[in-house]
């Protein structure tokens, strides 16, 4: 019922930047825990980062250490979108990234994929040496 849209990915030489964009249907977005994931060729799909809803100015944003640095998650509520700014890039940041989102209300980061309802479609991000 959640559809999540992906923008931004593209190819980049190392130390370059992209800003990945995720559009939200639905009017709950304000209150759902919105995450970043990348899955690269042969890998699991791997938690990149999460934001919490930020009613009443208590947002928090988590980073996986690999990222941690460099990647800066963030979220708009008046346009239902979180986007995920990309600094730095080196060629294990290449992947496809993808957004997802609890759907419901969420207090806190999740880190695990089997904790997100919904998934966009994936946007690719390839980082050349």
């Amino acid at each position: 019922q959640v559809h999540l849209v992906e923008s931004g990915g593209g190819l980049v030489q190392a130390g370059g930047s992209l800003r990945l964009s995720c559009v939200a249907s639905g009017r709950t977005f304000k209150w759902s825990v919105m995450g970043w994931f990348r899955q690269a060729p042969g890998q699991e799909r791997a938690y990149v980062a999460a934001i919490t809803p930020n009613d009443g100015m208590t947002e928090y944003a988590d980073y996986a250490d690999s990222v941690k640095g460099r990647f800066i998650i963030s979220r708009d509520n008046a346009k239902n979108t979180v986007y995920l700014q990309m600094n730095s890039l080196n060629p294990e940041d290449t992947a496809v990234y993808y957004c997802a989102t609890t759907g419901t209300y969420g207090n806190r980061i999740y880190y695990s994929t089997h904790e997100y309802d919904y998934w966009g479609q994936g946007t690719q991000v390839t980082v050349s040496s």
